[in-house]
Formats: structure tokens, C-alpha cells, sequence
């Protein structure tokens, strides 16, 4: 869990440096391959207009803020 935890800090705090810079896609593919090096399997990251963010995990912000990645998720390899 603590893995997971260190996971999804680590990409909201690298996210905002490139909601200017790089497209929805790119972004989202970075964020993953963090994200599974970290040993998390079973998740998926949503790309989604900023109306449709709800109680969701935000990890990502993108296309000029005007979108979000949104983060569901297990847990990390080896985790009970």
C-alpha cells in the first residue's frame, strides 16, 4: 500500500510540468509506465474533460488543463 501511495504522489507531482507541454496521450503513457515500474498490475488511467472529474483520482492534468488523467487502481505486487 505505502508503494501505491509513493506511486500516486510521485505523478501528481510530476504531472503539472507537462500539462503545457505534451499531449493527453504522452502524458498518460508516462504516468503509467511510472506506475507499473512501481509493481502496480491492475489499474487504469482515464483521460477525461475537467466537468466529468469527480470524486475520482487525479494524477495527471493535460491539453492545457483542460482535461485530467484519472487514476483506478490495485494493489502494488506482493500487497494483501
Amino acid at each position: 500500500m505505502k508503494t501505491l501511495i509513493a506511486v500516486i504522489v510521485l505523478a501528481v507531482t510530476t504531472a503539472p510540468a507537462y500539462a503545457q507541454r505534451k499531449p493527453c496521450e504522452e502524458l498518460k503513457a508516462e504516468i503509467e509506465a511510472k506506475i507499473r515500474k512501481n509493481g502496480v498490475k491492475e489499474f487504469t488511467l482515464t483521460i477525461v474533460p475537467n466537468a466529468e472529474v469527480k470524486d475520482q483520482h487525479v494524477v495527471g492534468s493535460c491539453d492545457g488543463g483542460t482535461k485530467k488523467i484519472i487514476y483506478r487502481g490495485g494493489a502494488p505486487v506482493g500487497a494483501k
